[in-house]
């Protein structure tokens, strides 16, 4: 499990899904997390890891599960 720095971003392509963009600029899509997280520009620290072997709709990054999250 890493820690991901940076803020959420809603995107709103095939319906939309919710992305990490990191402070290093790389864009994530996020799974598995809560609503409290889903805030447009929130920025946030995740703890969570890199699904690999997943493809999602966003095609913008890997995806991203969730384990736990904080404000930052």
């Amino acid at each position: 499990m890493s820690t991901y720095k940076g803020t959420v971003k809603k995107n709103d392509l095939e319906g939309g899904f919710w992305e990490l963009v990191t402070e290093s600029g790389e864009h994530h899509q996020l799974q598995g997390a809560d609503s409290a997280l889903q805030v447009e520009g929130q920025k946030v620290e995740i703890q969570g890891s890199i699904e690999s072997a997943t493809m999602g709709i966003g095609m913008v990054g890997s995806i991203l599960k969730v384990s736990t999250w904080k404000p930052a």
